[in-house]
This record gives structure tokens, C-alpha cells and sequence, in this order.
């Protein structure tokens, strides 16, 4: 569904993506794992057009993500934010129907306020909650709104940055658990970015490791488990010990 082609960026004389080729397949989970500052949070920027490549072309369908209705490829794409990233002056409902109310399909209060409830029960939240502002909520329900935020339009194409970045082990396997069972749900084409190997089992059908700017290694789940490439183990069981750690 979403190829990526040679894709480089540098910012001024640091070189973040130095030649990225990957395929990202319809209605599959693509995990991308990598360590800190290797451009993994850049190479979901370029593909939504956040950030524009210095070399390298895109293709969303076969069709260059440069060109054409931007608003119309937007709206295909669904996000969860790392640090959940919700407006603290709106409310959860509101939160969660923020995209319901703009453009040319647009709910009206009342309608988006109904479907918003609905996105909320579907991540475990009941309408008590709908009222109440962001910093009235945990943590763990704040991603659990940031989730319902995401699913909200039914994108085709959902981001996950740091799913369960700051949660502990049980919220963090009860958003996996949601995850996997909503992009299942949905068809929908995943791409998720985490550190979080316990994620990476269970969200990933397929597994990229960026290294250096470059795509190191791409394979499944259990073929990551099986690896002797260098990086990939080193990575996946914390060594401090290997190759990631004397190129640094």
C-alpha cells in the first residue's frame, strides 16, 4: 500500500535517512524498531508529508504523496501520538470528534458527540467520561482516548508512535491488546514505532529495523526471533555489548 523508495532527509549536516527502500503491505502491522535518533519518527513525517524528502520518492496506491488533494490524503490516515497529544481545552468527547466536526463531511455537535461516545466504548471508556477534560484522566486512559481519536473518521492507514510509552506493563499490554484488535477489526494498514519489544510481539506481523538511516533488517515476527544478524539481536534482548553500541 505505501512504498518507499531511496527516501533520504538530512537536516542541515545530519543525515537521518540515507536511502530508506521498504513496502508497507495493505491491512498488514508493520513494526518499525530502531534505537533513539535513528530517524524513525522522520520516516512517518516524510510519508505523511510532514517533512519533505531531500532524494527519494513515496507512493501512497502507486501515486507520488506530493502530488494531489492533500486534505483528501490526509483524511485517509489515522494517528495515536506518542505523548497522546490531546487538546487540554477540549473535552474527551470533543477530543475524540475533533476530526467529526471539519471538512466536507462534517458531523454536527450532537452526531459527532454520539459517535465520539461510541469510538470511546470500543477502547474500554464509558460515556462518564466524555465530559471531563484530559487532565482529569490517568495516563493509560489518556492513550485509550488518543486511540479512540485515531480510529475516530475509520482511517484506512494508522500511525502509532510510542504506543505505551510511559504506561505500566499491564496498561501497556491492554493497549497492545486494543491495537491489534481494532487494526483487525478495521482492515486497516498499521505502522507503528516503538523501543517496546513486548509490543513489537504483539502488534507486528512484519518487522523493519532502522540502522544508520537504512532499512538493517525486515523479516516477521518469529523470523526476528530467529535472526543472527548482529544489529537485530543486539537490539531486541538490550545487550550494551555489539555492533550498535561501537558505531556510537
Amino acid at each position: 500500500m505505501i512504498t518507499l523508495n531511496s527516501v533520504h532527509k538530512s537536516f542541515k549536516d545530519k543525515h537521518v535517512l540515507r536511502g530508506i527502500t521498504l513496502e508497507i503491505p495493505r491491512s498488514g502491522s508493520l513494526v518499525v524498531i530502531g534505537g533513539s535518533g535513528t530517524g524513525k519518527s522522520v520516516l512517518l513525517k516524510c510519508i505523511l508529508g510532514l517533512v519533505t524528502p531531500d532524494q527519494g520518492q513515496i507512493l501512497l496506491d502507486g501515486k507520488d504523496v506530493s502530488v494531489g488533494n492533500r486534505e483528501a490524503f490526509l483524511d485517509r490516515f489515522g494517528m495515536l501520538f506518542q505523548g497522546g497529544a490531546l487538546f487540554d481545552s477540549l473535552n474527551i468527547w470533543e477530543n475524540v470528534g475533533f476530526r467529526l466536526r471539519r471538512g466536507p463531511k462534517a458531523l454536527n455537535k450532537s452526531d459527532a458527540r454520539d459517535k465520539a461516545i461510541e469510538k470511546l466504548r470500543r477502547v474500554g471508556l464509558g460515556p462518564e467520561v466524555a465530559n471531563l477534560y484530559p487532565a482529569e484522566l490517568s495516563g493509560g486512559m489518556q492513550k485509550r482516548v488518543g486511540l479512540a481519536r485515531a480510529i475516530a473518521t475509520a482511517p484506512e492507514i494508522i500511525f502509532f508512535d510510542e504506543p505505551t510509552t510511559g504506561l505500566d506493563p499491564i496498561m501497556a499490554g491492554v493497549i497492545n491488546d486494543l491495537i491489534r484488535e481494532i487494526v483487525t477489526e478495521m482492515g486497516a494498514t498499521a505502522v507503528t514505532i516503538t523501543h517496546d519489544m513486548t509490543s513489537v510481539r504483539a502488534i507486528a506481523d512484519q518487522v523493519a529495523m532502522i540502522h544508520d538511516g537504512t532499512i538493517k533488517w525486515h523479516g516477521t515476527v518469529s523470523q526476528m526471533n530467529e535472526t543472527t544478524d548482529p544489529y537485530v539481536d543486539q537490539f531486541i534482548h538490550g545487550s550494551a555489548t555489539g555492533p550498535i553500541a561501537a558505531l556510537r
